[in-house]
């Protein structure tokens, strides 16, 4: 197994998606997305499964700011520990897995639509040594989404479905399980 660090999108769960001050909106209205998760590995491999991400709620600026603050102060520990009480912002589910709830949702305006950055508080799956149920590793305790969608609701992204989040200077960074990166493709927003 390969475990390696990537940019999820371009930002990650950057400090400019996370703490952008008139772009994040707070609640809104329930939305539900399905894609196609899909990977390929270097040597050829192939696996796809549907993917559908429920949003019922975008976090405020002032609830992100409180989850980043705690992040920087205390890591990974300090915002697992924030998490405890705040209310899941949705779902995601993998294939016929059971939907896993998210705990962390924040949308920033882009050029042509919103990026919504999703974040699990536990691992969606341990997919890696080329092979889905991998056996987990320490450390790896959230899981990142990030969708990139136009004003139709249609677009890609990514998911980490194991991951680290580690900071690096102003920007959060998402160590995957993972040695290729999961693409999100034909995202389209159904309600």
């Amino acid at each position: 197994m390969t475990v390696t660090s990537k940019m999820i999108s371009t930002i990650v769960i950057s400090g400019v998606v996370l703490m952008a001050p008139a772009s994040l909106r707070g609640q809104g209205t329930a939305e539900v997305f399905t894609a196609t998760a899909a990977v390929k590995t270097a040597a050829g491999a192939a696996a796809s499964a549907p993917v559908t991400i429920s949003v019922d709620r975008k976090m405020s600026k002032s609830e992100a700011d409180t989850l980043v603050g705690a992040f920087k102060s205390g890591g990974a520990p300090a915002l697992r520990k924030a998490l405890v009480g705040v209310a899941p912002t949705g779902t995601v589910q993998i294939g016929t897995g059971k939907a896993t709830p998210t705990r962390l949702t924040v949308e920033r305006a882009t050029g042509s639509g919103r990026l919504l950055t999703i974040i699990t508080d536990q691992p969606l799956l341990f997919l890696g040594a080329g092979v889905p149920g991998a056996k987990p590793q320490a450390g790896y305790e959230f899981a990142v989404i990030d969708i990139t969608v136009d004003a139709k609701g249609n677009g890609t992204g990514t998911i980490a479905p194991a991951a680290k989040i580690k900071m690096n200077q102003a920007a959060f960074v998402v160590e995957d399980y993972g040695a290729e990166v999961i693409q999100l493709k034909e995202v389209k927003k159904t309600k």
